[in-house]
C-alpha cells in the first residue's frame, strides 16, 4: 500500500519574481496526478481478491505464479523508492518539490497495475466462517480499520501524497532542496497507538490481510506474501530510524513491541519519543 517517506524539499527562501505559468500548471498536474493515483490506488487495493478486473484465463496454479509475481514487482518498486540512495540520486533528475508527489505517483501505478491485473484463485476454499466466529472476524477488521485511522491521524506531519512542498512552491517559496537535505529528521513524539507499539498501521493492515470470513488459495498466498513483505520492510525501517534518532529510538524500541501490544503502553509525555517518520506506518 503506497505512503510517503518524509519529502526531499525544504522551506527555502522566498522568491523574488512570480511563478511562469509552465510551472504553476506543471505543479497542480502532479498533485492532482498524487492524489488520483496515490488515492485511488488504496481503494482499488480494497477490491483485491474479491473481483478479477482483467481475466487471463490462467489455471489456478498459473494464477498463484502470477499473482506472486505481481506482489513481488509491488514490493520491489515500494522498497527501492523509500531508500534513501536512490531517492537522493533522483533529486538530480525530479525537482525536489516533487519528490515525495513522484514516490504516490510511481507507487500508486504499481498498486494500481497489481490490483488491475491480479487473478482471482478462491476454489478450493480452506476455510469459510459463519455465526460468531464471522461476527468475530468482522469485528478484528473493523478494530483494525479504526487503528489505522487513529494512527494515521496520530502522524500529525503526515503527508500522503507529498504535497506540501508544492504548495510552498505555489505560493513563493523555494522548495526545491539540495541534495544533501533529503530526508530531514522529523520530531520524534510518542502519539496515539504509537504507544502501544512501534508500527500500529503495519499492525493494522496485517490484521487486514488475514481477517476474512472466507479463505481462499489465493488470499492466502496474499495475507503471506504481504505480511512477510511488512515484516522486513519494518525491520529494514528502523535502521533509518535508528540512524535518525540514535538512543532514543533505541531506548522507544526496547520498550515499545513491535505489532503486538503484550507491554504496557508508554505513558503521555509532551515531547517524548515516537516515531512520526515511517515507510507505511
Amino acid at each position: 500500500m503506497p505512503s510517503v517517506p518524509p519529502t526531499a524539499a525544504g522551506r527555502g527562501t522566498a522568491q523574488s519574481t512570480p511563478l511562469p505559468r509552465s510551472a504553476r500548471f506543471a505543479d497542480y498536474a502532479v498533485m492532482a496526478v498524487a492524489v488520483v493515483l496515490g488515492g485511488g490506488s488504496l481503494l482499488l487495493f480494497a477490491l483485491t481478491g474479491r473481483v478479477t478486473l482483467v481475466p487471463m484465463g490462467l489455471s489456478p496454479a498459473a494464477a498463484l505464479w502470477w499473482n506472486g509475481f505481481l506482489s513481488l514487482v509491488f514490493f520491489l518498486q515500494h522498497s527501492l523508492m523509500v531508500r534513501r540512495r536512490v531517492r537522493a540520486r533522483l533529486v538530480a533528475v525530479v525537482p525536489a518539490r516533487y519528490d515525495g508527489a513522484f514516490y504516490a505517483i510511481t507507487a500508486g501505478a504499481a498498486l494500481t497495475c497489481f490490483v488491475v491485473f491480479y487473478q482471482q484463485v478462491e476454489e478450493p476454499p480452506l476455510f469459510a466462517l459463519h455465526g460468531a466466529a464471522r461476527v468475530l472476524v468482522i469485528a478484528a477488521a473493523l478494530l483494525a480499520l479504526a487503528i489505522f485511522g487513529w494512527a494515521t491521524l496520530a502522524l500529525h506531519t503526515l503527508d500522503a501524497f507529498g504535497l506540501d512542498p508544492i504548495r510552498r512552491h505555489l505560493r513563493g517559496g523555494d522548495a526545491d532542496a539540495r541534495p544533501e537535505i533529503v530526508f530531514p529528521a522529523k520530531a520524534f513524539v510518542v502519539a496515539g497507538p504509537f504507544r502501544f507499539v512501534r508500527h500500529p498501521i503495519y499492525a493494522a493492515v496485517i490484521v487486514l490481510l488475514w481477517a476474512t470470513p472466507r479463505m481462499g488459495p489465493g488470499r492466502l498466498e496474499l495475507a503471506v506474501l504481504w505480511s512477510a513483505w511488512i515484516v522486513i520492510g519494518a525491520t529494514l525501517e528502523e535502521r533509518d530510524l535508528v540512524a535518525d534518532f540514535g538512543e532514543a529510538y533505541r531506548e522507544y524500541r526496547r520498550r515499545v513491541p513491535m505489532f503486538v501490544p503484550w507491554r504496557r503502553p508508554l505513558p503521555i509525555r509532551h515531547g517524548s519519543p515516537a516515531s512520526q517518520h515511517h515507510v507505511d506506518g
